[in-house]
C-alpha cells in the first residue's frame, strides 16, 4: 500500500504548469505540419509525438514509484552504459545530414545525446552528495566531476551536436556552482579558457558553425546562404508583431520559409501566430515551471535530492534560454530543441523523465532529516 504521504508531497503545479506548456507545443507542432496532416491522417509528425508524449509522461509516471535514493548505486553503472553508447553512436549511428546522432535497437531509433544530459546530473548529485565532498570543494575534489562532464561533452561534440553539448555543460556547470565553487577557481578557469579561444576556432569548429558565429556578428552577411535561417525566423517572429497571425495562418510557417520548424525554430511558428503576447506567456511558463522545480530543490531535505532537482531545473533552464536565443537571433545557431514544446522523440522522453526525477524528490521528502 502507497504511503499517503507520498501523494500529499506529490507537486500538482509542476504538472499543470507542464501540461500548460506541452498542449502550446502540440499547437505549434500541429500547426508546422499541417499540410503533412492534410496529406496523411493517419501518418504524420503530430500523431508520432502524441505517441512520444504518451510514453514520456508514462516513463515518469513509473519513475515516481522507485525511491530516488537507488540511483546513488546505479548512477556508475548508468554512466558507463551511456558513453558506451556514445561512442557506439560515432561508429554505427545513423548518418542524417553529416550528423551521427541515432541509434536503432530492436527497430527503436534513439538519441543518447538526450538521456546522457539526465544520466549526467545523477552521477555528479552522487558524486557531491557523498560524505568526503563538502560545500565550497577544493580545486582536487572539483577535478573529478570536471572529468566526468568533459567526456561525454566531448563525445556529444563529435556528433556533432554542438546544442546539446552546451546545454549539457551548462547544466553541469550549474551544479558546480550550486554546490559552491571560490571565486579564484572561476578566475583559474577564465584565464585557461581564454587563450585557447584562438586554436579552438581554428582547430576544432567546422566551417560551418564558423560561419553562425559570424552571421550572429553580421546578420546581413549571407542572408541566402549561412544566414538563411536566423533571418527567416526574425522575420516570422518579428510578423507576429502583439498578437499575432492566428492559429494557422503563418504566412512564413504556410509557405515552408521557415526551416526546421518543428523541431529548432519551433518557437518562430509560435511567435508569428500568436505574436508577443503568446510569447510572452510561454517564456513566464517557462519560468514559473523552474521556479516551481527549484522550489522543490530547496525544500528536499538531502543533499543528493536537491542536487538533483538542481541539475533538472538547470537543464530545461538553459535548453530554454539557448534555443529562444537562438531563434531571435541573440546566440548563434546551434541546434537544439525547446524543451517539452518542440518535436522530437528522445528529447520529451528525457525531459518527462527529467521531471519525474523532480517529483520523486518532492513526495519523499519527509523521509530524510536535515543534514
Amino acid at each position: 500500500m502507497m504511503d499517503r504521504r507520498l501523494i500529499e508531497n506529490f507537486d500538482w503545479s509542476v504538472i499543470w504548469t507542464l501540461a500548460a506548456i506541452l498542449c502550446i507545443g502540440l499547437l505549434s507542432i500541429y500547426s508546422a505540419v499541417y499540410p503533412q496532416i492534410q496529406a496523411r491522417p493517419t501518418n504524420n509528425l503530430f500523431l508520432k509525438q502524441i505517441i512520444w508524449l504518451a510514453v514520456g509522461l508514462s516513463i515518469m509516471g513509473a519513475s515516481l514509484f522507485v525511491n530516488y535514493q537507488r540511483l546513488k548505486a546505479l548512477s556508475p553503472w548508468l554512466y558507463g552504459l551511456i558513453v558506451f553508447l556514445l561512442i557506439i553512436v560515432l561508429v554505427v549511428g545513423r548518418d542524417v545530414h553529416g550528423s551521427k546522432r541515432w541509434l536503432e535497437i530492436a527497430g527503436f531509433q534513439f538519441q543518447p545525446s538526450e538521456f546522457v544530459k539526465i544520466i549526467i546530473i545523477i552521477q555528479l548529485a552522487n558524486y557531491f552528495s557523498s560524505q568526503d565532498v563538502a560545500t565550497f570543494p577544493s580545486i582536487r575534489k572539483l577535478l573529478f566531476p570536471v572529468g566526468l562532464t568533459i567526456l561525454p561533452v566531448l563525445l556529444v561534440l563529435a556528433e556533432p551536436d554542438l546544442g546539446s553539448a552546451i546545454a549539457l555543460a551548462a547544466a553541469a556547470g550549474s551544479m558546480i556552482l550550486f554546490v559552491g565553487v571560490r571565486w579564484r577557481y572561476l578566475a583559474v578557469v577564465a584565464l585557461t579558457i581564454i587563450p585557447l579561444v584562438l586554436p579552438v576556432w581554428q582547430k576544432v569548429l567546422k566551417p560551418y558553425q564558423k560561419q553562425r558565429v559570424l552571421i550572429l556578428l553580421s546578420p546581413d552577411r549571407d542572408p541566402l546562404g549561412a544566414g538563411y535561417h536566423i533571418r527567416q525566423s526574425k522575420i516570422a517572429i518579428g510578423s507576429g508583431m502583439l498578437w499575432g497571425k492566428g492559429f494557422l495562418n503563418g504566412t512564413q510557417n504556410k509557405l515552408h520559409f521557415l526551416p526546421e520548424k518543428q523541431t529548432d525554430f519551433i518557437f518562430s511558428v509560435w511567435a508569428e501566430e500568436w505574436g508577443f503576447v503568446g510569447c510572452a506567456v510561454l517564456i513566464l511558463l517557462f519560468c514559473l515551471l523552474i521556479f516551481l522545480i527549484l522550489r522543490i530543490a530547496a525544500r528536499s531535505r538531502d543533499r543528493f535530492g536537491s542536487l538533483i532537482v538542481v541539475g533538472v531545473g538547470g537543464l530545461i533552464m538553459w535548453q530554454a534560454l539557448i534555443n529562444i536565443g537562438m531563434v531571435l537571433g541573440l546566440l548563434p545557431v546551434v541546434g537544439i530543441t525547446l524543451p517539452f514544446v518542440s518535436y522530437g522523440g528522445s528529447s520529451v522522453i528525457a525531459l518527462c523523465l527529467a521531471v519525474g526525477l523532480a517529483e520523486n524528490v518532492s513526495m519523499r521528502r519527509y523521509v530524510f532529516q536535515s543534514h
